[in-house]
């Protein structure tokens, strides 16, 4: 287990435009902001998502398509470093007009009304580097 200590520093409430792309907008966000470690979370609606789904065996995202309006019943996520610039990781619980719900790595997400609340946090360089065992992009403390 890696434990890497952080202190809260600031708390950004942001509402997001309408189209918008929901992880390009918390990159964005994160960006211009100088954010370089953080945690979020999200609520609202999307017009449409792509999900994914790591297989362990392959090493590869199996992608989940929803192209219908969906409510963004869950997001959390954390914003790292990836390549020396600002990264947000997103996980997604989405439903459907009859409940039914889909969730995963959001890889795509077409915003229709969201709300996000960003939480700068204060501490080590928190970077993400390839891992050999996962064959993901992992933290890594600098």
């Amino acid at each position: 287990m890696n434990v890497f200590e952080f202190n809260g520093n600031k708390d950004l409430m942001v509402r997001l435009k309408c189209d918008a792309d929901l992880i390009q907008s918390i990159t964005e966000l994160a960006r211009s902001k100088r954010i370089e470690a953080g945690s979020f979370t999200a609520i609202g609606a999307l017009k449409s998502a792509r999900l994914g789904f790591y297989d362990q065996k392959s090493h590869e995202y199996r992608e989940i398509g929803i192209d219908s309006a969906c409510e963004l019943a869950s997001c959390t996520g954390n914003i790292s470093l990836k390549d020396g610039v600002p990264f947000a990781h997103i996980h997604v619980v989405l439903a459907d007009e009859a409940g039914n719900i889909k969730a995963g790595h959001l890889l795509k997400g077409v915003v229709f009304a969201a709300e996000v609340h960003l939480r700068q946090l204060e501490g080590p360089k928190l970077e993400r580097k390839y891992d050999e065992v996962t064959r993901l992009s992992l933290w890594n403390v600098k």
